[in-house]
C-alpha cells in the first residue's frame, strides 16, 4: 500500500459496504418459490466485527431489500443498515450527518455504477477486484480479492493495521 492510502486509512471512523458484489459474489440465486439466496464469506464478517471492536462505525447501503440482509447484518452487529436505496448518496449524506463525520473519515467499498458517487466523495473509496472498470477508475484502492471472497476482510485488516489497532483486536484470539 502507498503511504497516501495508509494516511487515508488512519483517518477512518466509518466503513460502509455495499452488499451484492462486495459482501457477496454478486450472483443472485433464485429459488422456485421466488426467494433469493446469498452467500456471505465468514472472513468478511469477522473483519467487520473487528472494525467495530476497534471503535469504527460500520454501515451497509444497498439497493436491494431483503429479510435475509436484515438477518445477516444483525449477526454482524452492523449499526446502520440502509436497504432499498436507489440513490445511495442520499443515504450516505444522512448517515454522515447523524454521526457527525466528515467525508475524509469514511471508507466506502463498492463494485458497480450506483457506488461511484460515494466512492468519489469519501476519503477512502474502494473497489473490489472484480468491480466494473468504471468503478475502479474512481477508487483510490482496488482489492486483490474479489467481492464475496474475502475482499472486505482485506480492507478491514488494512484499516486496522494503518490505525495501529490490528494486534489489539486480535488479542482475544491468541
Amino acid at each position: 500500500m502507498t503511504d497516501t492510502l495508509t494516511e487515508a486509512a488512519k483517518k477512518i471512523r466509518l466503513a460502509i459496504f455495499d452488499i451484492d458484489g462486495v459482501l457477496t459474489d454478486g450472483k443472485l440465486y433464485l429459488m422456485d418459490d421466488g426467494q433469493n439466496l446469498k452467500a456471505f464469506h465468514c472472513h468478511d464478517g469477522l473483519g467487520i466485527k473487528l472494525l467495530a471492536k476497534a471503535g469504527i462505525h460500520t454501515a451497509i447501503i444497498t439497493s436491494h431489500c431483503s429479510p435475509l440482509i436484515d438477518k445477516r447484518m444483525a449477526q454482524l452487529q452492523i449499526e446502520h443498515v440502509y436497504q432499498g436505496i436507489e440513490t445511495k448518496i442520499t443515504a450516505y449524506e444522512d448517515l454522515v450527518s447523524k454521526l457527525n463525520i466528515c467525508d475524509d473519515e469514511v471508507a466506502y467499498m463498492g463494485d458497480d455504477l450506483p457506488d461511484i458517487a460515494i466512492i468519489r466523495r469519501v476519503g477512502l473509496g474502494i473497489a473490489v477486484a472484480n468491480a466494473v472498470d468504471s468503478v475502479k477508475q474512481y477508487a483510490r484502492y482496488t482489492t486483490r480479492r474479489n467481492g464475496g471472497e474475502g475482499a472486505v476482510r482485506e480492507v478491514c485488516e488494512f484499516i486496522l493495521k494503518a490505525q495501529g489497532t490490528f494486534n489489539d483486536v486480535h488479542e482475544d484470539f491468541l
